[in-house]
């Protein structure tokens, strides 16, 4: 195993378990003695915490996608140069909830944005930089639904108030983008129990990267 930083990303629809599955991957990380920072878009910064709360308070309903686009970009760029960059270039291995897959199947395919020009914004946001492995962690929109009215209402935020076809539609650009960078995204069922999904994720991690 290198000396440098690896990066790693996780996503999947909210309710599908991929936060749960992040701390599990971390916890095991670190009983392995390797630095993990983990973070999540939009935030991870001052700067992209305060637009992921402009983003996601659920009374800015009528914000245009255009504005969602470039606040997603804007906090990323800030993450991106401010933590991602310096933490790999430290070593330091970085665990991401949620990259540029997000805008991809968000705005790409849920709102219908040009993938033309949701590329050259991403580029120009990470500034080319992209996670080595992605885990995609996919579930029913039906069930990922069921989860987050669990959580309770209070705890929705404005993307949780989408229509079941727009999540629809996200879900399928992950599966999308999944096809067509198969060599970076492992798909994963989300049906299963989480210590099943989480010796997966750590098998894959172990023999790419810790072997």
């Amino acid at each position: 195993m290198d000396s440098n930083g690896k990066f790693i990303s996780f996503e999947g629809i909210d309710g599908s378990g991929k936060t749960t599955q992040i701390r599990l991957l971390k916890d095991r990380l670190q009983a392995c003695e390797i630095p993990v920072l983990m973070i999540r878009e939009p935030g991870g910064t001052a700067v992209s915490e305060a637009i992921r709360d402009v983003l996601l308070d659920p009374s800015h309903v009528m914000m245009c996608a255009e504005t969602e686009l470039l606040l997603f970009a804007a906090a990323r760029a800030q993450l991106t140069r401010e933590v991602i960059k310096p933490a790999l270039r430290a070593g330091t291995w970085v665990i991401c909830d949620r990259f540029t897959d997000s805008t991809v199947a968000y705005q790409g395919f849920g709102r219908g944005f040009d993938p033309t020009k949701i590329e050259r914004l991403n580029a120009l946001a990470t500034d080319g930089l992209a996670p080595e492995r992605t885990f995609l962690i996919t579930l029913s929109t039906a069930v990922c639904a069921e989860r987050m009215d669990r959580r309770g209402e209070g705890t929705k935020n404005r993307l949780d108030q989408e229509s079941r076809a727009f999540m629809n539609r996200v879900q399928k650009g992950y599966l999308t983008i999944a096809e067509q960078a198969a060599d970076r995204v492992v798909v994963l069922d989300g049906n299963r129990s989480p210590k099943v999904i989480a010796d997966e994720i750590f098998n894959v991690i172990r023999k790419e990267f810790m072997e």
